[in-house]
């Protein structure tokens, strides 16, 4: 398979520390070009991977040995540039969430299916193998019945001055937290959870929550409680509940490629732990949008839409707290559900 030559759009944390050397090491794709506003920092991020370093992204863009472009930019930037860049007619991979409302979601990813141009939301934990693992065992009745899920993601308090703390640039719990159990609970539950009730929650004096918890159920009665935050004790996982046993993963969405996976799986019987081999889920998601590239068939954007729209729906219905330095929490506003 011929490599697809791509443009790396910002020098984010993410880009240099993760991606890029994903992409260095793969031979499905090349790095053509990396773009900054600032060119020092383009030429800077450039050097270890011999690439050409480009002042702007509108310049990226124009390049026509760039076919597709990844985006790693903050969340309120995603959609402008997601759209110049098919305009451009480059395929795209973009850094989750895909844009900040289901309306903007919907619009581009049936602009991408019109031009044939792929356009993937680079949601990595789906691409790591012990998720599959877990879905075999849940398939095969490993806990009988599904009664239950229950998911988590948090992490320490970033530094001030980070686009999360941010209202303009998309930041806050819900769009950068609640991502990731909300996907994976639209990963084992399938696509008609609705949401029941939420709550969000925002510290003294900040502009984005902080943190929040949602209810979701399906059609048929399962429920999916999810929890997130960015100012907390790190914490990544999920669990099944079933009715004869349950199965529980930790280190569920961002484990490093080294990471010896654990799927515990707990049954009347006793306790199975099934331990699996280190996967690379940074170089598979990487890999999984270049084989779609050169395949022509581009991802299923099922998941992508009803993610935005579950996400759009805990922001409507969530019950709005401040939470004060005396440890007070004030309500000040309620939706009611419909």
């Amino acid at each position: 398979m011929t490599p697809v030559r791509i443009g790396i759009m910002g020098c984010a944390s993410i880009a240099r520390r993760k991606m890029l050397p994903a992409m260095a090491a793969l031979p499905t794709v090349e790095i053509a070009a990396i773009a900054s506003r600032d060119l020092g920092r383009a030429v800077e991020a450039a050097r270890p991977y011999g690439c050409q370093a480009v002042e702007g992204y509108e310049a990226l863009l124009q390049l026509d040995e760039v076919e597709a472009v990844y985006i790693p930019l903050p969340n309120a930037l995603h959609a402008t540039w997601i759209e110049d860049a098919l305009s451009a007619r480059k395929h795209v991979l973009a850094e989750k969430p895909l844009t900040t409302r289901v309306s903007r979601t919907r619009e581009l990813t049936a602009t991408a299916r019109s031009q044939g141009l792929v356009l993937m939301e680079n949601v990595m934990f789906l691409h790591h193998r012990q998720h599959a693992v877990v879905r075999s065992q849940l398939e095969d009745g490993a806990i009988g019945h599904l009664r239950a899920f229950y998911a988590s993601f948090g992490v320490p308090r970033r530094p001030f001055g980070d686009f999360r703390h941010s209202a303009e640039l998309g930041g806050g719990a819900l769009m950068d937290a609640g991502v990731y159990p909300v996907r994976a609970a639209i990963s084992f539950l399938g696509g008609d959870l609705n949401v029941l009730s939420a709550m969000l929650t925002f510290r003294h004096g900040q502009q984005v929550d902080s943190s929040g918890h949602a209810l979701l159920c399906t059609d048929s009665g399962v429920a999916a409680q999810v929890s997130f935050g960015l100012d907390h004790f790190y914490r990544s996982g999920y669990e099944l509940w079933g009715s004869t046993g349950r199965i529980v993963v930790e280190h569920a969405y961002t484990p490093p490629s080294d990471h010896v996976p654990v799927v515990r799986l707990e049954r009347r019987s006793g306790v199975q732990e099934i331990r699996l081999a280190p996967d690379d889920q940074v170089a598979n998601s990487v890999d999984a949008f270049a084989t779609a590239v050169r395949s022509g068939r581009p991802p299923d954007d099922g998941g992508v839409l009803r993610q935005a729209a579950l996400i759009d729906d805990i922001r409507a219905r969530a019950r709005l707290c401040v939470d004060h330095p005396t440890g007070r929490a004030d309500l000040i506003r309620t939706r009611e559900f419909s």
